[in-house]
């Protein structure tokens, strides 16, 4: 619908302002004909229910790739539990605050925005920070997973030079598909997820003769690791946010979003679960194999060499799709953020295919530099991070149904004031017990890369009043819930 201009409207801005907050009504909103969503991205096509689906698919899941760890840490019954039963812990509550939060401030940048009108900017820059390199580790994760699945076809990827190179030249390729364009990497994604899916599927039917249910049952309590457990369950089920820093590309969002969560929420656990009863039920059980790539052992056992190529090829074309749509998340935040003045202007800039080509560039380097880190270690790192961002959303939340109860939610959960705190206290128990169990080595290099956010702030703000580096507030996002004006 064709937005009226500001001067034609009946009331000033300054009148719309609440004093006591600063803010401008939702109702007024409709009366400017402004949305908070950014109308320099309604130029390029918006990404409808279905590739989303699939974007957050990827932004959470991607497969069972990576899922095979929970087994060798817990056994197969807590390892079904785990995959069954934590997602009402933490994933359902995370993407319902998504898609109750995103529908409110449907623009890019997403839980940036969120913790910045409940908490003010600093402290919105801290969360953008934060989740940001959260999840740039978690993005350096997936050229390893997909060597993984590929050296023992090719051994030679396995360490050294050539695997140095391949990750290289995987980060490259990858980051010049993201350039090209959302709407791409949303189609491309849809593909990729179902070529990841089938052979399960396959698998399952191959597997029916050979089913032992009484291997599902199996726990031994004595031999439980619940540090590599918890992180494993955490690593494979969070992200569901992640999505929301690209809501201002999504077509309309107040009823795009929350379908697109629910149905990757029941694509993601379906993903999870029925990979894990049909590997654990039909091959003899031996823990200690159950590592990453685990899956193309047991496809050869099922079907073959020809089903073991398939769940290769599966797992190499998923980790891809991870890779796309978490950096796609990462560097529209990053847009979304310099829309609001909280980075340089250079970040808004767009390529001629709609994409923020600095954000790309950036959010690259970071994947190359953190590329040497084990697969323990990231997965440990980008846990304790974004636990932090994570306690500040469900603050956020819980402010903003306090401070503004009556302000427009297209979708909201039905539940009051007392139900919305009382929904965030078992997620934010789990974030502590993975706090807790973290290594030292984890908590002081997490730890120091909190610091460098607190640091970095005034250091922007510093260089802004100083015309050091150049700063510019979008006007078609101006409204009196932006960071710095």
């Amino acid at each position: 619908m064709k937005q009226r201009s500001l001067l034609s409207s009946k009331r000033t801005l300054a009148e719309m302002v609440d004093p006591s907050s600063g803010e401008v009504a939702a109702a007024d909103y409709v009366e400017l004909g402004e949305q908070p969503s950014s109308p320099k991205s309604e130029k390029y096509q918006k990404v409808s229910v279905i590739p989303l689906v699939f974007l957050i698919f990827y932004e959470v899941s991607g497969g069972p790739f990576g899922v095979e760890d929970s087994v060798k840490a817990a056994g197969p019954l807590l390892a079904l539990l785990g995959f069954l039963l934590v997602p009402f812990v933490w994933s359902v509550p995370e993407a319902l605050i998504t898609a109750e939060l995103g529908t409110m401030f449907p623009e890019n940048g997403g839980y940036v925005v969120w913790v910045s009108s409940a908490l003010g900017p600093y402290w919105g820059f801290q969360q953008g920070w934060m989740k940001w390199l959260s999840g740039v580790i978690d993005n350096a994760l997936y050229p390893v997973l997909f060597l993984d699945y590929l050296k023992s076809a090719i051994p030679a990827l396995e360490n050294g030079l050539p695997r140095t190179v391949a990750v290289l030249v995987l980060t490259v390729v990858l980051t010049y598909m993201s350039y090209r364009g959302l709407t791409i990497v949303g189609w491309v994604a849809i593909f990729l997820g179902v070529f990841s899916l089938l052979p399960f599927i396959f698998m399952g039917f191959i597997a029916i003769p050979r089913l032992n249910p009484a291997t599902w049952f199996i726990m031994d309590l004595d031999k439980i690791d619940w540090t590599l457990y918890l992180n494993t369950l955490f690593w494979n089920l969070n992200y569901w946010d992640s999505i929301s820093t690209l809501t201002g590309e999504v077509e309309n969002p107040s009823k795009t979003l929350p379908k697109g969560l629910f149905y990757a929420l029941v694509l993601v656990v379906f993903g999870y679960f029925f990979p894990l009863l049909i590997g654990t039920g039909a091959v003899p059980l031996n823990r200690e194999l159950w590592t990453d790539g685990y899956f193309s052992n047991i496809a050869k056992m099922l079907g073959g060499v020809w089903l073991l190529t398939w769940v290769q090829a599966a797992a190499a074309l998923s980790n891809m799709g991870m890779f796309l749509a978490e950096m796609s998340s990462d560097s529209f935040q990053l847009e979304g953020m310099a829309s609001r003045g909280m980075l340089p202007e250079l970040f808004a800039k767009r390529s001629r295919y709609g994409t923020p080509l600095v954000g790309i560039l950036f959010s690259a380097s970071g994947v190359i530099l953190l590329s040497w880190l084990s697969f323990q270690e990231i997965i440990a790192a980008e846990n304790f991070l974004y636990c932090f961002g994570m306690i500040m959303e469900f603050i956020a939340f819980v402010k903003l149904r306090v401070d503004r109860p009556a302000e427009s939610r297209p979708y909201k959960i039905p539940v009051g004031t007392a139900g919305a705190i009382l929904m965030c206290i078992p997620p934010t128990l789990l974030i502590l017990v993975v706090l807790a169990i973290a290594s030292f080595k984890v908590m002081v290099v997490s730890t120091v890369a909190v610091m460098i956010g607190l640091a970095l702030e005034p250091c922007l703000r510093y260089s802004e009043r100083k015309r050091w580096l150049k700063f510019s507030m979008n006007p078609d996002l101006y409204d009196l819930r932006s960071p710095y004006q």
